[in-house]
């Protein structure tokens, strides 16, 4: 490709606003161009490197026998409301009908439309086990896309589907996709950790997720570096620390006036934060076809810790969370500020775990400047559940090991979901067994996304003066620059012959052969990231040769032209071969 004639220009400075660095630079590379929020056309360069990184998709699916094949991206809402999809998830999924007022959806994922597949096409257990997989556009109208090709609306997903008799089926498919999106992550030089993550709107009964830890990410990951336990914060457990084991003391309310928080409170009574209930209100929303219901949630924990919404949200099986309004809790007869459990009635109360060993806690006394010294449950209140509803934080006991956790941010580069029979039981995919009944199929579903898995590649390798992209992933192998300029033909016709002698040996060649300074055109060579680079200029051709560069190291030499190819080769084998030792097996956590 001639750089004259490319489409895409490179920018000197990227737009006012744009803060992730990997938006930054993949706007003034030229490879993306913003149409709208969270909406980018991908440009040549672009377009290169992501086909590179959905062929290695292909390649990693294929060598665990995936069968490629295609999908809508529209689907009748039909199969979504067989499923309860349809009504549970929120307005990320875009709905629409059509000319004669059926109900529509944008594919988000592609769960439903499998399980209908299976139901027309598979019949016997004999056919089974079953990987198809493929690579489209996904639209979810997410309310906050930010920092570029990390966080989109429209975008291009791998998702692959495994088709079981059983659970033990499942959990070979899935043991092979957790370890291909290891090597998939890593031939596209992305250090990704895997992590316990909650199922979501996806549901099922195990779940990872594949995090690239960058201070940019939206997730809060909770770790220890002592035993590797690895988890979305969203799930993640720890060891509660145990208190003073005491009699249980009788109820007293106290005056604790202006003590509406936790610190005051602890602080009024002079005691530390573990000897406190702290309440906290929602309101659960439940999607069904009749409309939304929703259900007051009483939440306990001890005050000091804090309510994962999460965890929440999944013991009580609801869609989304809201807090509840200060007159909602009234309505209960609880006091804002001052409230507790005690004496309410026709209330859910979910407690955590630690609460119940926890003795002789403080409450609130649901009076205003009052609370109740000595409350335990369940002598003084019924919980409607008992669950771990805590949220897990830095210097917390490791839940494993009892070392301390650290939390670190984090991208979601890929997930894979141990879905089960929530799909095929919901559409009767069933499969005749060979004793003859009907069972349904097991499924598993697996997601990893090319513009994101781009936008990291671009966080983890740059420079000050831009990208640095790995042989795998570049647009190009080379970035061949030609000083001769409009007046030196000797150079030209030497830049002229090079580029042909390349394109011959198929090596992947971007060439600028445009009017422009020496300064520019290596500015230009910095900021698109090409791994190696070829300089001629009359004075790399009076010293023997041509200038081959490494974009990853500052030292170049001077390679005889008709040395010049197999040096090139050379280069992107040893490329090519550091990128392989980083492909290893990995332990199933």
């Amino acid at each position: 490709m001639r750089l004259s004639h490319h489409f895409g220009n490179t920018l000197r400075e990227a737009p006012a606003g744009v803060e992730a660095i990997s938006h930054q630079l993949l706007l003034r590379a030229g490879y993306i161009r913003q149409l709208g929020q969270g909406l980018f056309s991908y440009l040549p360069l672009a377009k290169r490197s992501l086909t590179k990184i959905e062929n290695i998709f292909r390649d990693e699916m294929n060598a665990i026998g995936g069968q490629e094949m295609t999908m809508p991206v529209v689907h009748p809402a039909e199969v979504w409301k067989a499923t309860g999809r349809y009504f549970s998830v929120g307005p990320e999924m875009a709905r629409f009908k059509d000319r004669k007022e059926r109900d529509m959806v944008l594919a988000m994922t592609h769960e439903e439309v499998v399980a209908d597949l299976c139901k027309s096409d598979i019949r016997s257990y004999k056919q089974l086990p079953q990987l198809i997989y493929h690579i489209q556009t996904k639209f979810r109208d997410d309310p906050r896309p930010r920092a570029g090709l990390i966080r989109v609306r429209e975008f291009t997903m791998k998702d692959s589907y495994s088709l079981d008799l059983d659970d033990a089926g499942l959990d070979k498919q899935y043991r092979a996709h957790y370890q291909a999106y290891f090597n998939i992550f890593n031939r596209c030089s992305v250090p990704a950790i895997a992590v316990g993550s909650d199922v979501g709107m996806m549901g099922g009964s195990l779940a990872h997720e594949y995090m690239y830890l960058t201070p940019v990410g939206e997730d809060t990951l909770v770790l220890c570096r002592n035993c590797g336990y690895a988890a979305n914060r969203q799930i993640a457990r720890f060891a509660k620390k145990p208190v003073t084991a005491e009699e249980l003391k009788p109820l007293e309310k106290v005056a604790t006036p202006n003590c509406k928080t936790i610190e005051e409170l602890a602080n009024f009574l002079g005691l530390p934060k573990s000897k406190t209930a702290k309440a906290v209100f929602m309101i659960a929303g439940h999607e069904e076809s009749a409309g939304v219901r929703e259900e007051f949630i009483f939440a306990i924990v001890r005050g000091d810790m804090d309510v994962n919404e999460t965890k929440l949200a999944n013991v009580t099986q609801a869609d989304w969370l809201r807090p509840a309004t200060d007159e909602e809790i009234r309505k209960t007869g609880a006091t804002p500020g001052y409230a507790s459990p005690i004496g309410l009635k026709n209330v859910k109360v979910i407690v955590d775990d630690a609460v119940p060993s926890s003795p002789n806690l403080v409450a609130g006394a649901n009076d205003d400047g009052y609370h109740l010294l000595n409350t335990n449950t369940p002598r003084d209140y019924a919980a409607s559940m008992v669950a771990d509803i805590a949220a897990a934080g830095e210097g917390d006991a490791c839940i494993n090991c009892g070392h301390e956790l650290y939390t670190a941010r984090g991208v979601e580069v890929g997930n894979i979901f141990k879905l089960g029979t929530r799909y095929t039981s919901a559409i009767n995919a069933n499969y005749l067994a060979a004793d003859g009944t009907e069972k349904p199929i097991v499924m598993g579903s697996y997601g990893i996304g090319s513009g994101r898995l781009l936008a990291c590649v671009a966080e983890e390798h740059h420079d000050d003066k831009g990208l640095i992209l790995p042989i795998t992933v570049a647009p190009f192998h080379v970035h061949l620059v030609s000083l001769g300029g409009n007046n030196d033909d000797a150079t030209n016709q030497v830049a002229e012959r090079i580029y042909q002698s390349l394109n011959d040996a198929n090596v992947e060649v971007l060439y600028d052969d445009r009017a422009e300074s020496p300064g520019v055109k290596f500015a230009d060579a910095d900021l698109i990231g090409i791994p190696i680079r070829l300089t001629v200029s009359a004075k790399s051709l009076k010293n023997g040769g041509i200038e081959i560069k490494r974009r990853d190291q500052k030292q170049a030499s001077i390679v005889a032209e008709a040395d010049l190819i197999a040096k090139v080769h050379a280069e992107i084998k040893t490329l090519l071969d550091e990128i392989r030792t980083k492909v290893v097996e990995v332990p199933f956590k």
